[in-house]
């Protein structure tokens, strides 16, 4: 059940007070002069086809009865004279033209704030969210200082530019590339296949537009990364294990392995 706010309260609690103060006064006037009620009536707003209708309906209710606290008129026929005796009904609040006057029905707080009844799974990206971010930034920075005090980097021995090592290979990042350049021109291998694979990429939120969050129902997205990844991943293997001197196929189980991390 909604809760009333206490400010609607206050104001339905001096609506009865003064409502039973105006009866109060107005109970000997009503007792003295039960005939003034029409006149009172007549003068009013309201059409006199209403005035008449509700007569007519407290009557028939049962001798003037109205529901809620409303005044009670009994008449009581005598066998002899046929006469009707008017017993006022306890005082009730009366407003301006004699009409009685009611509390509607107090207003939900609903429709006064706004109460948001559902929970929201979103949260805001600050400060949940980069805090996070910042924290796990700081761990990282800290846990490689301290393993770059105590392990030193594998570093190779110094350059020597009258000697080139046989094969020259470029970090393993960069294989995958590399071998792309033995098999296509250098403007093929270097700029248009790894351009319209980014390009594909950044076009494929556009293209695939399913909201569900499951990898069952991303079958299209899947499939797009896995291409990339395979693509990849093999360049980068037979760059690595299956390239020996002068950059040339080998196996690996007769040659040798030519790569070092």
């Amino acid at each position: 059940m909604t809760e009333i706010p206490e400010h609607l309260r206050k104001r339905a609690e001096e609506a009865r007070q003064k409502a039973a103060a105006a009866a109060a006064a107005d109970a000997p006037a009503a007792a003295e002069a039960p005939a003034a009620a029409p006149t009172s009536e007549a003068a009013s707003k309201i059409p006199a086809h209403l005035l008449e209708r509700a007569r007519k309906a407290r009557e028939q209710a049962g001798g003037g009865e109205a529901g809620g606290g409303t005044a009670t008129i009994t008449a009581s026929a005598d066998s002899g004279a046929g006469s009707a005796l008017a017993t006022p009904a306890p005082p009730m609040a009366a407003g301006p033209g004699g009409h009685t006057q009611r509390l509607l029905t107090v207003v939900k707080s609903g429709s006064i704030q706004d109460v948001k009844a559902t929970p929201v799974d979103k949260v805001h990206t600050w400060p949940h969210l980069l805090v996070v971010e910042f924290v796990a930034s700081l761990l990282c920075i800290v846990f490689l200082l301290f393993f770059s005090i105590f392990v030193n980097a594998p570093l190779q021995q110094l350059a020597n530019t009258n000697l080139t090592p046989n094969p020259s290979k470029a970090p393993w990042y960069f294989l995958g590339l590399q071998e792309l350049l033995t098999m296509f021109h250098p403007m093929v291998a270097g700029v248009t296949i790894p351009g319209m694979g980014i390009f594909l990429l950044i076009l494929a939120p556009y293209v695939d537009r399913n909201p569900s969050n499951k990898p069952e129902d991303r079958k299209f997205a899947v499939s797009i990364f896995t291409v990339f990844i395979m693509f990849w991943s093999v360049l980068v293997i037979i760059g690595s294990f299956f390239r020996g001197p002068g950059f040339n196929f080998v196996f690996p189980w007769h040659a040798g392995l030519f790569f070092e991390l």
